[in-house]
């Protein structure tokens, strides 16, 4: 086949030479683009005609009716897509494009012969719309297996994304707390004091928190572990929300001063609690990140191919 280009490239006849070089702009693997196919899909651009959406990466559709470089690297990147369609046997029969056209007509409450005066009023005819819908069930079912498949987009994405986008909202935080505390009664504050940045020298140092809270808490009311509660934000007192704030589950505070002594925190669970609005957003901004992603992927994957690929563009 590498013979069958070259021989095209370097053909010795003056009427080879002057046709076949003259006629191909660009060579893509064992398939040719022609000026003639340029020049079509000029025209077929120039009165709206149907293109696929997938490859204008990078691109604008106006772009694409003015820019002869936009233009030929989309008839490029068609040649890969359909190189690949044929690779790993992708290709669909007519029986399949006819049943998806007649869901289409079903969907919009048409018969099949309404469906083809409606695309007759849009100047296309309905063996161009076959083709088009099996150019696209094709490279649908190759976006499925190369690209789409792979796409992950995690709760903890989306979240990020809302916050992102609307950072004053009244999403929180609910924490499960645990305190080791001591009593200014005790010995009056400075005391309780001392005897709690004591005990936080020896969690520093690696002693265990539970421990610790079993031998040295004054809680009156104090359970297994130091348990304190859940407490959401705007539930606490702004000594403890700043204490806590930051501190992953397992990590404990230093010394933390309330207005009946003094406390050490630990972060014993802690969980993301958005606000209502982040439920009724939160589908739309996990497609609007696995578009992103995929478009993303795509570029990539298409260069990829390119690069793997024979391509040889004939300046001028």
């Amino acid at each position: 086949m590498k013979a069958f280009i070259l021989a095209l490239l370097v053909a010795s006849s003056a009427q080879a030479a002057r046709e076949p070089l003259e006629g191909i702009v660009a060579v893509v693997n064992n398939e040719i683009i022609l000026r003639s196919d340029v020049d079509k899909f000029r025209e077929k651009i120039k009165n709206n005609g149907m293109i696929d959406e997938l490859l204008l990466v990078g691109m604008k559709p106006d772009q694409l009716k003015t820019d002869p470089k936009a233009q030929l690297n989309y008839l490029i990147s068609e040649r890969i897509l359909d190189s690949e369609i044929k690779r790993l046997n992708l290709a669909v029969t007519i029986e399949r494009v006819e049943q998806e056209i007649r869901e289409i007509a079903k969907r919009n409450n048409m018969s099949r012969a309404e469906l083809t005066q409606a695309l007759l009023g849009q100047g296309v005819r309905m063996s161009e719309y076959q083709q088009f819908m099996k150019t696209r069930i094709e490279r649908q079912a190759l976006m499925e297996q190369e690209i789409t498949s792979k796409v992950r987009v995690s709760d903890e994405d989306v979240l990020a994304e809302y916050l992102r986008r609307f950072p004053k909202s009244e999403s929180g935080a609910e924490y499960t707390l645990a305190h080791i505390y001591f009593n200014p009664r005790k010995g009056g504050p400075e005391a309780a004091k001392q005897r709690a940045e004591e005990v936080a020298a020896k969690i520093k140092g690696g002693q265990t928190f539970d421990a610790l809270a079993e031998q040295h808490s004054e809680d009156s009311n104090f359970t297994q572990g130091g348990s304190l509660g859940v407490f959401k934000t705007g539930e606490m007192s702004p000594e403890f929300e700043r204490a806590v704030q930051g501190l992953q589950p397992g990590e404990s505070s230093g010394v933390v001063p309330s207005r009946t002594g003094f406390h050490i925190l630990k972060v014993v669970a802690r969980k993301v609690i958005p606000d209502p609005r982040f439920e009724q957003e939160k589908e739309r901004l996990r497609a609007v990140l696995s578009e992103k992603s995929f478009q993303q992927q795509f570029q990539h994957w298409i260069e990829t191919k390119r690069d793997d690929a024979f391509v040889r563009i004939n300046q001028g």
